[in-house]
C-alpha cells in the first residue's frame, strides 16, 4: 500500500512538473506578443521603419499563430504531443536568441512570423497535455493556473517590456527570457511521457491545411485592416474559402479540423462559440480606452498603463480561483454568469465623457477582469472536458484560433468604428466628439454581442459526467 501511494505521489510530482513547465510557456508566449509593443519605436528608430513596416514586428507573430494553430494541433494528436511541445519550445528557444541579434527590420519580421509558428505548436499541445495529465476532478484547477498564466504574462508585459527598453534596449527582452526558456526545454525532455504514435504523415490532410491557412490569413489580415477595400475584398475572400473549407472537411476522412465535432459535440461547440464571442467584445477596451485616456484625458504613457492592469490583474486572480470552482460546480453557469458580469462591465463604459473620473473607469475594468476570469477558466474546461483524449489536441487548437480570430475580429470592429465618426482625421480636440460618440457606440455594440454570448455559453447543455 506505501509503494503504491509512494508511486502516486511520484506520478502526482512529475505532473506538477510538467505543469510548471506549460505554464510558463503560457507566461511566455503572451509577453513576448505584447511586451515588444512598447519598444517598437525603439525599433523603428534603430531599423529606419515606417508605421506599416513597425506593426508587423506585433502582427508578424499573431498571425503565424493563428494559422498554423490547427494543423499542429492535429499533428499532435497524430506523432504526440511530446514531439510538438519540444520542438515548440526549441523554436521559442532560437527564434528568441536571434530576433535579439537581428540587423534590419526584414529580418526581425521574418523571425517573429517563425516565433509565432513555435508558439502556435505550444499553444496546440499546452492545454491537451495538461487535459491528459490531470483527472476530470482536478483538471479545472489545472487549466486555471495556466490560464492565469496567460493574462499575468498580459499584465507584466507593458511593465517588463517598458523597464527593460528603459534600462537595456529593446533586444534584452529577448535576451532575457533565454535562460528560462532553456530550463522548461530540459523539464519537458526529462519529465513529459511520449505519447502513442497512431499514424503517418498519408493521414494529414495536407490540401485541407491550406485551405485553411489561406482562408484564415486572409480573413484575419483583412478584418484588420477594415475598412480599407482592399481589406473588404480580401475579409470576403477569407470568409469564402473558409466557408470552402467546411464543406471540403465535412467530406474527408481524416480531416485537419473534425468540423463533425461541432456537428455532434453541443457542449464543443456552443463553448467555442462563446470563447469568440467573449474575446471579440473584450480585447479592444484597453486599445480604446488607452487611445482616450491619453488624447481626450490627457494621461501619460505610463499613468495610461497603470490604470489599465486593473483588469488584467483581475483576470488573473479571479480566473486561478474560477477553474477550481468549474470542477466541482457546472462550467456553464460559472462561464455564464462571467459574461453576464462582462456585459455590466461594457454598459457601464458606454457612459464615459470628457469628465469621466479616473475610479468610475477602475471601477469598469474590475468588473470586466473579474467577470472575463470567472468565464474563461470554465469555459476552458468545458471544452478540454468535451472531447476524448484522441481529439485533445485539436481542442485546444481549435479553443485557441477562437482566441486569436476574436481578438483580430475586437481590433476590426473598433478601427471600423472609430473611421466611420472620423474618416482618416487625427484625434484632436476637434475630433473629440465624434471619437466619444464612436467610443460609446462601440462600447454598447460589444455589451450587446456578449449579452446574446451569455445565451450561447447557456446552450451548451450540463456539465458532462
Amino acid at each position: 500500500m506505501k509503494i503504491k501511494d509512494a508511486a502516486m505521489r511520484g506520478n502526482e510530482d512529475k505532473a506538477n512538473v510538467v505543469l510548471f513547465a506549460i505554464v510558463f510557456t503560457s507566461f511566455v508566449n503572451p509577453l513576448l506578443s505584447a511586451a515588444i509593443n512598447v519598444a517598437l519605436p525603439d525599433i523603428a528608430d534603430q531599423f529606419s521603419m515606417n508605421a506599416v513596416t513597425m506593426s508587423w514586428v506585433a502582427m508578424a507573430f499573431l498571425l503565424s499563430s493563428a494559422i498554423f494553430l490547427v494543423p499542429f494541433g492535429k499533428l499532435s494528436d497524430l506523432y504526440g504531443r511530446k514531439k510538438i511541445f519540444i520542438w515548440g519550445n526549441g523554436i521559442i528557444f532560437l527564434t528568441t536568441l536571434l530576433c535579439g541579434l537581428s540587423f534590419n527590420g526584414a529580418m526581425l519580421i521574418t523571425l517573429r512570423a517563425v516565433q509565432g509558428i513555435g508558439a502556435a505548436m505550444l499553444y496546440a499541445t499546452g492545454m491537451a497535455i495538461i487535459s491528459h495529465l490531470f483527472p476530470p476532478n482536478k483538471r479545472g484547477r489545472a487549466l486555471g493556473i495556466n490560464v492565469a498564466a496567460v493574462y499575468l504574462g498580459l499584465s507584466l508585459a507593458p511593465v517588463v517590456g517598458g523597464f527593460l527598453t528603459q534600462l537595456w534596449g529593446w533586444r534584452s527582452i529577448f535576451f532575457v527570457l533565454l535562460p528560462f526558456e532553456g530550463v522548461v526545454l530540459l523539464l519537458a525532455t526529462l519529465f513529459l511521457h511520449a505519447d502513442h504514435k497512431r499514424a503517418n504523415l498519408r493521414n494529414f490532410d495536407l490540401s485541407g491545411t491550406i485551405l485553411y491557412m489561406l482562408a484564415i490569413s486572409s480573413l484575419i489580415t483583412g478584418f484588420s485592416r477594415l475598412p480599407e477595400s482592399f481589406s473588404i475584398v480580401l475579409t470576403a475572400s477569407g470568409a469564402l474559402l473558409l466557408a470552402l473549407f467546411i464543406y471540403v472537411e465535412l467530406r474527408l476522412k481524416n480531416p485537419v479540423m473534425d468540423i463533425s465535432l461541432f456537428k455532434s459535440n453541443r457542449l464543443f461547440a456552443f463553448s467555442n462559440l462563446s470563447a469568440f464571442i467573449n474575446y471579440a467584445t473584450t480585447f479592444a477596451v484597453s486599445f480604446i480606452l488607452s487611445l482616450y485616456l491619453q488624447y481626450v484625458k490627457g494621461m501619460s504613457p505610463r499613468d495610461t498603463g497603470l490604470l489599465l492592469i486593473s483588469q488584467p490583474v483581475l483576470m488573473t486572480i479571479v480566473s486561478t480561483f474560477s477553474g477550481r470552482l468549474s470542477d466541482k460546480y457546472d462550467p456553464r453557469i460559472l462561464s455564464s454568469l462571467g459574461m453576464a458580469i462582462t456585459v455590466s462591465g461594457l454598459i457601464l463604459l458606454s457612459f464615459i465623457s470628457e469628465s469621466t473620473s479616473n475610479l468610475f473607469i477602475t471601477l469598469s475594468l474590475v468588473i470586466l477582469g473579474c467577470g472575463f476570469g470567472l468565464f474563461s477558466s470554465p469555459n476552458t474546461n468545458s471544452v478540454m472536458g468535451s472531447v476524448s483524449k484522441h481529439h485533445l489536441g485539436i481542442a485546444s487548437a481549435t479553443l485557441g484560433t477562437m482566441r486569436l480570430t476574436g481578438m483580430m475580429m475586437s481590433l476590426g470592429l473598433a478601427t471600423l468604428m472609430i473611421h466611420l465618426f472620423i474618416g482618416d482625421a487625427h484625434i484632436t480636440p476637434a475630433t473629440h466628439a465624434s471619437f466619444l460618440r464612436s467610443v460609446k457606440l462601440l462600447f454598447i455594440l460589444f455589451a450587446l454581442l456578449c449579452f446574446a454570448g451569455i445565451f450561447a455559453s447557456l446552450a451548451r447543455g450540463k456539465k458532462a459526467s
